[in-house]
């Protein structure tokens, strides 16, 4: 876990769970616990553990924060938050993907190989070589304008913006990938 300091640029996040009372698990006397929220970063869906003060704790579970007005925020790994943000997941990453729909329909007209054999469209789920290339030749007539035109043009892909939550929620749950298209890592340089 790593603490990033307030101040700088505007960092959004979406607000996943808020926990007034703090953490469940915590036997520390009420008067002595803080109240908590939890967050995702909406460019790079990091997963934050924020401590709620005085001027922050009327949030609640769906809002967009600015997480430089926090005190405290410390990123956490999926494992470590709790039951009603994981729950808020899934919800939270599909809103991002909507809200920023021409971001993650260039994905589909940007993406290029990783090695000889492996294309970051193939990372997609449901997404093989005959569907990969398929993509690739339409992109090439003319880039995607949203997913819409993405599922018209490409035959065999369905719903391409539920593909692109899928991944997502996947890199956020897997330690262990080998690559990752979203959700960066400390150790994976961009």
């Amino acid at each position: 876990m790593t603490e990033s300091e307030s101040g700088g640029d505007t960092m959004t996040a979406a607000v996943l769970d808020v926990l007034p009372h703090g953490r469940p698990g915590d036997d520390r006397p009420q008067h002595q616990k803080e109240p908590l929220a939890y967050a995702l970063d909406v460019e790079e869906f990091y997963i934050y553990e924020l401590e709620l003060d005085d001027g922050t704790e009327d949030i609640a579970f769906g809002d967009r924060v600015d997480l430089t007005e926090f005190g405290r925020v410390t990123e956490v790994e999926f494992e470590d938050i709790p039951s009603g943000a994981r729950s808020e997941l899934d919800y939270a990453v599909e809103e991002i993907v909507e809200a920023n729909e021409q971001r993650f329909v260039d994905f589909y007209n940007d993406a290029q190989p990783i090695t000889l054999r492996l294309h970051q469209l193939n990372l997609l789920p449901g997404i093989g070589k005959k569907l990969r290339n398929t993509i690739l030749d339409e992109r090439k007539r003319k880039p995607f304008e949203s997913f819409e035109d993405l599922e018209e043009r490409v035959s065999g892909l369905h719903s391409p913006k539920e593909t692109l939550v899928e991944r997502i929620l996947e890199e956020l749950q897997d330690d262990d990938l080998k690559y990752r298209l979203f959700v960066r890592r400390e150790e994976q340089s961009s």
